[in-house]
């Protein structure tokens, strides 16, 4: 996984509630479900290998307590959605930011 969102609970919920949260918290965001999620070994806890609907894997460059999920199929991954720029009628463009003429 390349890009994914990091989510930090510290609380005393089970590992599988905490997964569970950031996942819907990552649906609510980003519109789509993670298929991954990368804790620390020691918050997996030789643990769950699956939780939410996302497959659980630990690495050490992700502190205690903090979960890394998102999509680990490129291939599967939505487009970010582009947001229009909203001017109102009486803002000026800078002048410098101008596009010339084509002549």
């Amino acid at each position: 996984m390349e890009v994914g969102m990091l989510w930090f609970d510290d609380s005393n919920r089970k590992l599988d509630e905490k997964i569970g949260r950031a996942v819907a918290h990552y649906k609510e965001k980003y519109g789509q479900l993670p298929t991954l999620c990368v804790v620390n070994p020691t918050t997996l806890n030789g643990g769950i290998d699956a939780a939410a609907g996302v497959q659980i894997k630990a690495a050490r460059n992700v502190l205690p307590n903090h979960f890394w999920i998102g999509v680990d199929d490129p291939a599967l991954r939505v487009a970010p959605l582009e947001r229009p720029k909203v001017r109102s009628s009486g803002d000026k463009e800078h002048p410098a930011r101008r596009r010339k003429k084509a002549a």
